[in-house]
C-alpha cells in the first residue's frame, strides 16, 4: 500500500532534525506555565488507571513529564530519528515507530491519549480518520488531551535547524474541533485558548476531553 505523501514528507523532515530539535526543546517547559499546569491537569485526571500513549511524541519531553508525575506513559512517532533521541533521553519509557493514521494499539486499551502538537502536522480531510484512532483506542472514560496552534492557515517550512525540510503545520479552529470531538462521543473537560507568547507565531489551544462509553 502507497504511503500518503504527507506522511512520508514529515517523517523525512522530522528525522533531518530529531537531534537539534531536542537540542532547541531541552528545558523549554520550565518557561511554560501553561504547558505544565495543562498536562499535570491531565496526569492527575488519568491517576493510576491505565496507560497512556503520547502520540506525535517526538523526543520525549511530553512523555517524560508525564512519567516524572506516575503516569505509565509509552509514546509513539512517525519518525525513527525522533524515537531513537527519546530511548536515549528516557530510557525507561518505551517508545515506538508508528502512525497516528494507523495506531498499532488494541481497542479500548488506554486510559489516555496525548497528541501535543502532532495533530497539526495532519491535513484536513484525514484528520476525521486520526480522531476516530484515538477514540478507538481509549477505554470508556479515557481521556484525551490536544495542544495545537489555533487559527486557520497553514505554516510550510523548507527549512528547520540548518536542514531542508517540507513541514506543514495545519492550524487549527478549538471551536470546529471540540464541536467535532463532542459529535464523536467525546464531553469536553477543558477548553483553553491563549495568546502567544515568547516569539510563538499564533495563539494556542488546548483541548482535555473525556470519551463516552
Amino acid at each position: 500500500m502507497t504511503e500518503s505523501c504527507f506522511l512520508s514528507r514529515t517523517r523525512a523532515g522530522y528525522d533531518a532534525i530529531a537531534t537539534a530539535y531536542a537540542e532547541h526543546a531541552e528545558g523549554e517547559m520550565e518557561k511554560k506555565f501553561w504547558d505544565r499546569a495543562v498536562l499535570t491537569a491531565f496526569a492527575e485526571s488519568v491517576g493510576d488507571r491505565g496507560p497512556v500513549a503520547d502520540i506525535g511524541c517526538g523526543p520525549g519531553r511530553i512523555a517524560g513529564f508525564l512519567a516524572a508525575r506516575g503516569t505509565r506513559v509509552h509514546g509513539v512517532d512517525l519518525s525513527p530519528a525522533m524515537v531513537a533521541v527519546a530511548r536515549e533521553r528516557f530510557p525507561d519509557i518505551d517508545f515506538e515507530v508508528g502512525s497516528m493514521t494507523a495506531l498499532d494499539i488494541a481497542d479500548g486499551t488506554r486510559a489516555g491519549v496525548v497528541a501535543w502538537y502532532s495533530l497539526i502536522h495532519i491535513p484536513p480531510h484525514e484528520r476525521g480518520g486520526v480522531l476516530a484512532e484515538f477514540r478507538r483506542v481509549l477505554r470508556p472514560e479515557g481521556k484525551l488531551l490536544l495542544a495545537f496552534q489555533t487559527g486557520t492557515d497553514i505554516l510550510h517550512l523548507d527549512e528547520g535547524y540548518g536542514q531542508a525540510i517540507s513541514l506543514d503545520f495545519h492550524r487549527l479552529s478549538i471551536g470546529e474541533l471540540a464541536g467535532a470531538l463532542e459529535a464523536d462521543g467525546f464531553t469536553i473537560d477543558l477548553r483553553v485558548e491563549r495568546r502567544a507568547e515568547d516569539g510563538e507565531r499564533a495563539p494556542q489551544g488546548y483541548l482535555m476531553l473525556t470519551r463516552s462509553s
